[in-house]
Protein backbone atom coordinates (compact mmCIF):
# COMPACT_ATOMS: atom_id res chain seq x y z
CA UNK A 1 0.00 0.00 0.00
CA UNK A 2 1.09 3.59 -0.55
CA UNK A 3 2.57 5.51 2.31
CA UNK A 4 1.58 9.00 3.30
CA UNK A 5 3.96 11.88 2.46
CA UNK A 6 6.57 12.47 5.13
CA UNK A 7 9.21 15.07 5.76
CA UNK A 8 11.98 12.45 5.66
CA UNK A 9 10.71 10.90 2.42
CA UNK A 10 14.09 11.43 0.73
CA UNK A 11 15.76 9.18 3.30
CA UNK A 12 13.35 6.38 2.44
CA UNK A 13 14.14 6.85 -1.23
CA UNK A 14 17.88 6.84 -0.71
CA UNK A 15 17.83 3.58 1.21
CA UNK A 16 15.53 1.91 -1.29
CA UNK A 17 17.46 3.07 -4.32
CA UNK A 18 20.68 1.51 -3.06
CA UNK A 19 19.37 -1.97 -3.81
CA UNK A 20 18.29 -0.96 -7.31
CA UNK A 21 21.59 0.65 -8.26
CA UNK A 22 20.47 4.25 -7.85
CA UNK A 23 21.21 7.21 -5.66
CA UNK A 24 19.21 10.43 -5.52
CA UNK A 25 20.08 13.84 -4.17
CA UNK A 26 17.81 14.48 -1.19
CA UNK A 27 14.42 15.86 -2.15
CA UNK A 28 13.06 18.89 -0.27
CA UNK A 29 10.56 18.22 2.55
CA UNK A 30 7.86 19.48 0.20
CA UNK A 31 8.02 16.13 -1.61
CA UNK A 32 6.62 12.86 -0.36
CA UNK A 33 7.61 9.30 -1.24
CA UNK A 34 5.10 6.48 -1.76
CA UNK A 35 5.97 2.80 -2.19
CA UNK A 36 4.14 -0.18 -3.66
CA UNK A 37 4.72 -3.56 -5.31
CA UNK A 38 3.72 -4.80 -8.77
CA UNK A 39 5.38 -6.59 -11.69
CA UNK A 40 7.74 -8.26 -9.18
CA UNK A 41 9.23 -4.83 -8.52
CA UNK A 42 9.24 -2.30 -5.72
CA UNK A 43 7.97 1.00 -7.17
CA UNK A 44 8.44 4.48 -5.75
CA UNK A 45 6.58 7.64 -6.58
CA UNK A 46 8.00 10.99 -5.42
CA UNK A 47 5.51 13.83 -5.83
CA UNK A 48 4.86 17.22 -4.23
CA UNK A 49 3.37 16.74 -0.76
CA UNK A 50 0.05 18.39 -1.56
CA UNK A 51 -3.44 17.36 -0.50
CA UNK A 52 -3.75 15.24 -3.66
CA UNK A 53 -0.39 13.46 -3.30
CA UNK A 54 -1.85 10.19 -2.00
CA UNK A 55 -4.40 10.06 -4.82
CA UNK A 56 -1.67 10.69 -7.40
CA UNK A 57 0.50 7.88 -6.06
CA UNK A 58 -2.46 5.49 -5.77
CA UNK A 59 -3.32 6.14 -9.42
CA UNK A 60 0.22 5.12 -10.40
CA UNK A 61 0.11 1.90 -8.36
CA UNK A 62 -3.31 1.01 -9.77
CA UNK A 63 -1.86 1.46 -13.26
CA UNK A 64 1.15 -0.74 -12.42
CA UNK A 65 -1.11 -3.50 -11.13
CA UNK A 66 -3.27 -3.38 -14.25
CA UNK A 67 -0.22 -3.60 -16.51
CA UNK A 68 1.16 -6.41 -14.36
CA UNK A 69 -1.79 -8.57 -15.36
CA UNK A 70 -1.68 -7.71 -19.07
CA UNK A 71 2.09 -7.85 -19.60
CA UNK A 72 3.25 -10.67 -17.32
CA UNK A 73 4.69 -13.82 -18.82
CA UNK A 74 4.65 -15.46 -15.38
CA UNK A 75 0.95 -15.20 -14.50
CA UNK A 76 -0.84 -18.23 -16.00
CA UNK A 77 -4.05 -16.26 -16.60
CA UNK A 78 -2.41 -13.27 -18.32
CA UNK A 79 -2.98 -12.41 -22.00
CA UNK A 80 0.73 -12.87 -22.69
CA UNK A 81 0.66 -16.36 -21.17
CA UNK A 82 -2.26 -17.14 -23.47
CA UNK A 83 -0.17 -16.09 -26.47
CA UNK A 84 2.69 -18.31 -25.33
CA UNK A 85 0.39 -21.28 -24.67
CA UNK A 86 -1.06 -21.01 -28.18
CA UNK A 87 2.34 -21.00 -29.93
CA UNK A 88 2.23 -23.07 -33.10
CA UNK A 89 -1.56 -23.39 -32.98
CA UNK A 90 -3.47 -20.12 -33.30
CA UNK A 91 -3.26 -16.32 -32.97
CA UNK A 92 -4.59 -14.80 -29.75
CA UNK A 93 -6.48 -11.51 -29.46
CA UNK A 94 -4.89 -9.37 -26.74
CA UNK A 95 -5.46 -6.02 -24.98
CA UNK A 96 -4.27 -2.93 -26.81
CA UNK A 97 -1.45 -2.17 -24.36
CA UNK A 98 0.05 -5.63 -24.83
CA UNK A 99 -0.32 -5.50 -28.61
CA UNK A 100 1.35 -2.07 -28.75
CA UNK A 101 4.23 -3.10 -26.51
CA UNK A 102 4.96 -6.28 -28.47
CA UNK A 103 4.91 -4.24 -31.68
CA UNK A 104 7.34 -1.78 -30.11
CA UNK A 105 9.56 -4.65 -28.93
CA UNK A 106 9.76 -6.11 -32.42
CA UNK A 107 10.68 -2.71 -33.85
CA UNK A 108 13.50 -2.37 -31.29
CA UNK A 109 14.58 -5.89 -32.21
CA UNK A 110 15.00 -4.71 -35.78
CA UNK A 111 16.87 -1.58 -34.70
CA UNK A 112 19.32 -3.60 -32.61
CA UNK A 113 19.79 -6.54 -34.96
CA UNK A 114 18.27 -8.94 -32.45
CA UNK A 115 20.38 -7.87 -29.46
CA UNK A 116 17.02 -7.01 -27.95
CA UNK A 117 14.54 -9.79 -28.70
CA UNK A 118 11.27 -10.40 -26.81
CA UNK A 119 11.25 -14.02 -28.03
CA UNK A 120 14.30 -14.72 -25.84
CA UNK A 121 11.80 -16.30 -23.40
CA UNK A 122 12.11 -19.61 -25.28
CA UNK A 123 15.32 -19.95 -23.24
CA UNK A 124 13.42 -20.09 -19.92
CA UNK A 125 14.56 -22.90 -17.69
CA UNK A 126 17.81 -23.62 -19.52
CA UNK A 127 19.73 -21.24 -17.26
CA UNK A 128 19.04 -21.44 -13.51
CA UNK A 129 20.84 -18.71 -11.60
CA UNK A 130 19.49 -19.91 -8.26
CA UNK A 131 20.57 -23.54 -8.41
CA UNK A 132 22.87 -24.88 -5.69
CA UNK A 133 25.44 -25.82 -6.73
CA UNK A 134 25.42 -23.64 -9.85
CA UNK A 135 25.44 -25.47 -13.16
CA UNK A 136 26.38 -24.40 -16.69
CA UNK A 137 23.80 -25.95 -19.04
CA UNK A 138 24.78 -28.27 -21.83
CA UNK A 139 25.41 -26.38 -25.08
CA UNK A 140 23.07 -28.74 -26.94
CA UNK A 141 20.21 -27.78 -24.64
CA UNK A 142 20.94 -24.10 -25.26
CA UNK A 143 21.06 -24.59 -29.03
CA UNK A 144 17.79 -26.53 -28.99
CA UNK A 145 15.96 -23.67 -27.28
CA UNK A 146 17.80 -21.00 -29.22
CA UNK A 147 16.19 -22.37 -32.40
CA UNK A 148 12.89 -20.86 -31.18
CA UNK A 149 14.30 -17.37 -30.57
CA UNK A 150 13.52 -15.10 -33.53
CA UNK A 151 11.65 -11.81 -33.22
CA UNK A 152 11.23 -11.76 -37.00
CA UNK A 153 8.92 -14.77 -36.87
CA UNK A 154 6.33 -13.15 -34.57
CA UNK A 155 3.13 -12.26 -36.41
CA UNK A 156 0.94 -9.29 -35.49
CA UNK A 157 -2.48 -8.55 -36.94
CA UNK A 158 -3.66 -5.02 -36.21
CA UNK A 159 -7.13 -5.69 -37.63
CA UNK A 160 -7.84 -8.43 -35.07
CA UNK A 161 -5.35 -7.07 -32.48
CA UNK A 162 -3.84 -10.55 -32.27
CA UNK A 163 -0.39 -12.05 -31.79
CA UNK A 164 0.72 -15.35 -33.29
CA UNK A 165 3.84 -17.36 -32.50
CA UNK A 166 4.09 -19.69 -35.51
CA UNK A 167 6.20 -22.42 -33.91
CA UNK A 168 5.38 -24.48 -30.84
CA UNK A 169 8.12 -23.76 -28.32
CA UNK A 170 8.28 -20.02 -29.03
CA UNK A 171 7.58 -17.67 -26.12
CA UNK A 172 7.53 -13.94 -25.53
CA UNK A 173 8.92 -12.24 -22.42
CA UNK A 174 8.70 -8.50 -21.79
CA UNK A 175 10.82 -8.22 -18.65
CA UNK A 176 13.43 -6.06 -20.40
CA UNK A 177 10.92 -3.47 -21.58
CA UNK A 178 7.75 -3.82 -19.50
CA UNK A 179 8.90 -1.70 -16.58
CA UNK A 180 9.99 1.09 -18.91
CA UNK A 181 6.54 0.96 -20.49
CA UNK A 182 4.91 1.11 -17.06
CA UNK A 183 7.00 4.15 -16.14
CA UNK A 184 6.11 5.86 -19.42
CA UNK A 185 2.43 5.28 -18.76
CA UNK A 186 2.74 6.55 -15.18
CA UNK A 187 4.60 9.64 -16.37
CA UNK A 188 1.82 10.39 -18.85
CA UNK A 189 -0.80 9.77 -16.17
CA UNK A 190 0.72 12.21 -13.68
CA UNK A 191 1.26 14.82 -16.38
CA UNK A 192 -2.39 14.53 -17.44
CA UNK A 193 -3.37 15.18 -13.81
CA UNK A 194 -1.40 18.43 -13.77
CA UNK A 195 1.78 17.28 -12.02
CA UNK A 196 4.93 18.99 -13.29
CA UNK A 197 7.60 17.90 -10.80
CA UNK A 198 7.95 14.24 -9.85
CA UNK A 199 10.24 11.23 -9.80
CA UNK A 200 9.26 7.64 -10.64
CA UNK A 201 11.48 4.67 -9.82
CA UNK A 202 11.37 0.93 -10.33
CA UNK A 203 13.33 -1.99 -11.73
CA UNK A 204 16.71 -0.25 -12.03
CA UNK A 205 15.16 2.70 -13.85
CA UNK A 206 14.22 6.25 -12.92
CA UNK A 207 12.06 8.86 -14.67
CA UNK A 208 12.43 12.50 -13.73
CA UNK A 209 10.03 15.29 -14.62
CA UNK A 210 10.55 18.95 -13.78
CA UNK A 211 12.74 19.71 -10.78
CA UNK A 212 13.16 19.15 -7.04
CA UNK A 213 12.37 22.64 -5.91
CA UNK A 214 14.78 25.11 -7.50
CA UNK A 215 17.30 22.48 -8.66
CA UNK A 216 17.20 19.57 -11.11
CA UNK A 217 16.84 16.00 -9.91
CA UNK A 218 20.20 14.30 -9.55
CA UNK A 219 20.86 10.55 -9.67
CA UNK A 220 23.89 8.36 -9.22
CA UNK A 221 25.12 5.20 -10.92
CA UNK A 222 26.40 2.41 -8.72
CA UNK A 223 29.73 0.65 -9.13
CA UNK A 224 28.68 -2.87 -10.21
CA UNK A 225 31.51 -4.36 -8.12
CA UNK A 226 31.14 -1.96 -5.21
CA UNK A 227 29.02 -1.94 -2.08
CA UNK A 228 25.29 -1.16 -2.34
CA UNK A 229 25.91 2.53 -1.63
CA UNK A 230 29.05 2.96 -3.76
CA UNK A 231 28.19 5.51 -6.47
CA UNK A 232 30.95 6.09 -8.99
CA UNK A 233 29.14 8.69 -11.12
CA UNK A 234 26.20 11.08 -10.96
CA UNK A 235 24.38 13.44 -13.27
CA UNK A 236 21.37 15.76 -13.29
CA UNK A 237 18.19 14.33 -14.78
CA UNK A 238 15.64 16.65 -16.34
CA UNK A 239 12.57 15.37 -18.20
CA UNK A 240 14.30 12.10 -19.03
CA UNK A 241 14.74 8.50 -17.99
CA UNK A 242 17.87 6.64 -16.94
CA UNK A 243 18.02 2.83 -17.06
CA UNK A 244 20.87 0.54 -16.00
CA UNK A 245 21.35 -3.14 -16.85
CA UNK A 246 24.09 -4.88 -14.86
CA UNK A 247 25.54 -8.32 -14.24
CA UNK A 248 25.45 -8.12 -10.44
CA UNK A 249 21.71 -8.71 -10.06
CA UNK A 250 21.80 -12.47 -10.63
CA UNK A 251 24.81 -14.58 -11.54
CA UNK A 252 26.97 -17.53 -10.60
CA UNK A 253 30.64 -18.43 -10.96
CA UNK A 254 31.86 -21.82 -12.19
CA UNK A 255 35.56 -22.61 -12.67
CA UNK A 256 36.39 -18.94 -12.28
CA UNK A 257 33.98 -17.82 -15.03
CA UNK A 258 31.16 -15.44 -14.15
CA UNK A 259 27.79 -16.16 -15.81
CA UNK A 260 25.30 -13.29 -15.58
CA UNK A 261 21.54 -13.35 -16.05
CA UNK A 262 21.46 -11.05 -19.11
CA UNK A 263 21.44 -13.45 -22.04
CA UNK A 264 22.45 -12.69 -25.60
CA UNK A 265 19.34 -13.85 -27.49
CA UNK A 266 21.44 -14.45 -30.59
CA UNK A 267 23.57 -17.11 -28.88
CA UNK A 268 21.60 -18.21 -25.82
CA UNK A 269 24.64 -17.56 -23.60
CA UNK A 270 25.18 -14.78 -21.05
CA UNK A 271 26.40 -11.56 -22.62
CA UNK A 272 30.06 -10.76 -21.95
CA UNK A 273 32.33 -7.75 -21.98
CA UNK A 274 30.44 -5.34 -19.73
CA UNK A 275 29.54 -5.10 -16.06
CA UNK A 276 26.86 -2.46 -16.51
CA UNK A 277 25.21 -0.47 -19.28
CA UNK A 278 23.29 2.76 -18.63
CA UNK A 279 21.10 4.57 -21.15
CA UNK A 280 19.69 8.09 -20.88
CA UNK A 281 16.67 8.80 -23.08
CA UNK A 282 13.57 10.94 -23.04
CA UNK A 283 11.46 7.82 -23.68
CA UNK A 284 11.46 5.39 -20.71
CA UNK A 285 10.56 2.50 -23.02
CA UNK A 286 13.65 3.02 -25.17
CA UNK A 287 15.86 3.63 -22.13
CA UNK A 288 14.78 0.29 -20.66
CA UNK A 289 15.14 -1.77 -23.83
CA UNK A 290 18.34 -0.11 -25.03
CA UNK A 291 20.19 -0.61 -21.75
CA UNK A 292 19.69 -4.36 -22.25
CA UNK A 293 20.67 -4.20 -25.93
CA UNK A 294 23.76 -2.14 -25.08
CA UNK A 295 24.80 -4.68 -22.46
CA UNK A 296 24.55 -7.40 -25.10
CA UNK A 297 26.25 -5.47 -27.90
CA UNK A 298 28.98 -3.67 -25.96
CA UNK A 299 29.85 -0.03 -26.49
CA UNK A 300 31.66 -0.41 -29.82
CA UNK A 301 28.36 -1.23 -31.57
CA UNK A 302 25.82 -0.25 -28.95
CA UNK A 303 26.75 3.42 -28.62
CA UNK A 304 26.04 4.05 -32.30
CA UNK A 305 22.55 2.55 -32.00
CA UNK A 306 21.73 4.45 -28.81
CA UNK A 307 22.86 7.75 -30.33
CA UNK A 308 21.00 7.09 -33.58
CA UNK A 309 17.82 6.59 -31.57
CA UNK A 310 18.32 9.85 -29.68
CA UNK A 311 19.90 8.67 -26.43
CA UNK A 312 23.17 8.82 -24.53
CA UNK A 313 24.95 5.96 -22.80
CA UNK A 314 27.62 4.93 -20.34
CA UNK A 315 29.22 1.53 -19.73
CA UNK A 316 31.54 -0.11 -17.24
CA UNK A 317 33.47 -2.88 -18.96
CA UNK A 318 34.69 -6.14 -17.43
CA UNK A 319 37.97 -4.49 -16.42
CA UNK A 320 36.23 -1.63 -14.62
CA UNK A 321 36.87 0.97 -17.33
CA UNK A 322 34.24 3.65 -17.94
CA UNK A 323 33.25 4.83 -21.40
CA UNK A 324 30.40 7.12 -22.42
CA UNK A 325 28.93 8.89 -25.42
CA UNK A 326 30.10 12.47 -26.15
CA UNK A 327 26.75 13.94 -25.18
CA UNK A 328 27.38 13.07 -21.52
CA UNK A 329 30.79 14.73 -21.33
CA UNK A 330 29.54 18.01 -19.87
CA UNK A 331 26.82 16.47 -17.70
CA UNK A 332 28.39 13.42 -16.12
CA UNK A 333 30.42 13.74 -12.92
CA UNK A 334 32.79 10.81 -12.26
CA UNK A 335 33.22 10.50 -8.51
CA UNK A 336 35.81 7.72 -8.63
CA UNK A 337 36.94 4.91 -10.91
CA UNK A 338 34.94 1.67 -10.54
CA UNK A 339 36.71 -1.23 -8.93
CA UNK A 340 39.02 -3.15 -11.23
CA UNK A 341 37.83 -6.51 -9.82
Amino acid sequence: MARSPRANAAIVTLAALAAAGWWMRAAPPSFGTFEGDAMATRWRVVVPATARATAEADACFELYRSLDHDLSEWKPDSPLSAVNAAAGRAPVAVPQDLFDLVARSLAIGRETGGAFDPSWAALWGVWDFRSVPPRVPDSRAIDARRAFVDYRAVRLDAATRSIFLPRAGMKLGLGAIGKGYALARAEALLSSRGERDFLLLGGGQVVARGSRGDRPWEVGIRDPRGTPDDWFARLPLVDASLSTSADDESYFIVDGVRYGHILDPRTGWPARGLRSATVLHRDPVLADALSTALFVLGDARGFAIVERLGGEALVVDDAGRVRFTPGLRDRLEILHAPRAR
